[in-house]
């Protein structure tokens, strides 16, 4: 249920209610706009249709979720959903672009892609320092190495970094390094662990699965919602089909079709979507052009040598020159880079 509070509510009011709800075994989870604050009482639909929620002193409507997704539906959250992060906007007016290697391979030449990427106009590093391959003998990353990395490249940089967590027992230790905690596509129903994350104060970047449906992915993201945690990312990179010319098949319907749904910012991952290098900037654009509110892009300094996915990484020249080359075409959708 959606609880609309009068806007003359007190604190006093507002904190009754919450209570009202709890005292019921519900979850309430608040999200206060610009005009209303509204209040979603999440639980057993039983409990919810019993109460007297209308009675209440300061509220001012009650109306049911029809989502099965509660927390992340516009029904619940009318406004966009902007994240900051260390000062850095995803779902604001200027498009978020993370860009950096796949996997942190040494400190030398993760702080030169970094410094690279920045003076492009990038405004997240990332890259990987748990790294889920497909074969056991491929390289795992650096881990606790490479988050010290990463978190020196932030100090040299400014920029805040992504990377990715991949098991629960690793969240606390990753949170202590990253501003944005990623989960790979390889996770997006990793039950356990988005309730782990849900928990975590930091934002969370959620990949969509590789044969996953929008509402699989949307209910993925109402288990970290659930826990408290309301600062999701939504990233497109390319679902699994019978097409074999690009690594997946990027679903750029996707952006619009959760801009209809969800409150959440969505971005884009062209190079795991595609896995070649020079198919990486077209689509880049295209997911401008579709109302992506960022992007992520693997950059290389030598992508014939790099440790994983050398191919579908841009070399720094190449990324500086797309970030030009999507100027214009932000500003046509009313954007910025």
């Amino acid at each position: 249920m959606i609880i609309v509070v009068r806007p003359d509510a007190t604190e006093e009011q507002i904190n009754h209610i919450i209570k009202k709800i709890k005292d019921h075994g519900l979850q309430a989870h608040v999200s206060k706009g610009t005009e209303r604050t509204i209040i979603g009482a999440i639980g057993d639909e039983a409990i919810l249709q019993s109460l007297p929620l209308e009675a209440i002193p300061g509220v001012e409507k009650v109306l049911p979720i029809l989502k099965p997704f509660k927390l992340a539906s516009l029904e619940f959250r009318k406004e966009k959903t902007i994240i900051n992060v260390c000062g850095q906007q995803i779902g604001g007016k200027r498009i978020a672009v993370m860009a950096g290697p796949c996997a942190v391979e040494n400190k030398t030449l993760l702080f030169e892609i970094a410094q690279e990427v920045k003076k492009a106009g990038a405004n997240f590093v990332r890259g990987g320092a748990f790294k889920p391959r497909t074969s056991p003998y491929a390289f795992q990353g650096l881990e606790e190495e490479g988050l010290k990395y990463l978190a020196e490249a932030r100090e040299r940089t400014g920029l805040p970094i992504v990377t990715e967590v991949m098991d629960p027992r690793d969240i606390d230790l990753i949170a202590k390094y990253a501003d944005v905690l990623q989960i790979g596509a390889r996770n997006m129903q990793n039950f356990r662990l988005l309730k782990e994350v849900g928990l975590c104060k930091k934002p969370i970047l959620l990949k969509r699965g590789i044969s996953a449906t929008i509402k699989e992915w949307l209910m993925s993201a109402e288990y970290i919602m659930s826990g408290g945690n309301h600062n999701v990312i939504l990233c497109e990179r390319g679902i699994r089909t019978y097409e074999t010319a690009t690594r997946n098949t990027l679903d750029l319907s996707a952006v619009p079709v959760l801009k209809q749904m969800t409150h959440l910012p969505v971005i884009v991952d062209p190079s795991h979507a595609v896995g070649k290098w020079d198919l990486v900037a077209p689509m880049a654009k295209a997911a401008i052009a579709a109302g992506a509110d960022g992007l992520i892009i693997e950059v290389h300094s030598n992508p014939e040598e790099a440790l994983c996915d050398g191919e579908q990484s841009l070399k720094p020249r190449s990324f500086k020159q797309l970030m030009e080359e999507m100027k214009p075409i932000a500003a046509a959708v009313g954007r910025e880079i």
